[in-house]
């Protein structure tokens, strides 16, 4: 740790840049995964838009406790899975995660494929049940 400190302060410029780098990283990574949606904004966009929620959780987690109506693909299968979806390119689409935190990636593979409205959950379905919002548990 010394070292490391000691680094920082002998070559502040390149950490300084690093620091810019991996914020921009972070910064441009979420916007191309589209825009977070709290658990209202998400409610909002089934109610008033007929939004399609896709849980990209694996079956065992979504069988546990899911959105009404939503679509599960796990994340490690939306590649392969693309042309389920094909009918609803032009709905908007909430991609749910356990936490909030790999809903990113696919949305951004979504949006890169042609998905115009892609949104994520913010705090996943965590935030939703904390937010004492129903799941569907059968």
């Amino acid at each position: 740790m010394e070292q490391f400190l000691e680094f920082a302060i002998n070559h502040w410029m390149l950490v300084s840049i690093l620091a810019v780098l991996l914020a921009a990283l972070a910064w441009d990574s979420g916007h191309k995964a589209g825009p977070k949606v709290s658990v209202h904004e998400a409610t909002r966009l089934i109610n008033q838009q007929n939004a399609l929620v896709l849980d990209v959780r694996e079956k065992k987690e979504f069988k546990v406790g899911h959105l009404v109506d939503s679509v599960n693909i796990p994340q490690t299968q939306i590649a392969n899975r693309l042309s389920e979806l094909e009918k609803d390119k032009s709905r908007p689409i909430i991609v749910v995660c356990k936490a909030g935190q790999t809903a990113g990636m696919a949305s951004k593979m979504l949006k890169d494929n042609g998905f115009e409205s892609v949104y994520r959950l913010s705090g996943g379905i965590m935030e939703w049940t904390n937010s004492n919002l129903p799941l569907v548990t059968k």
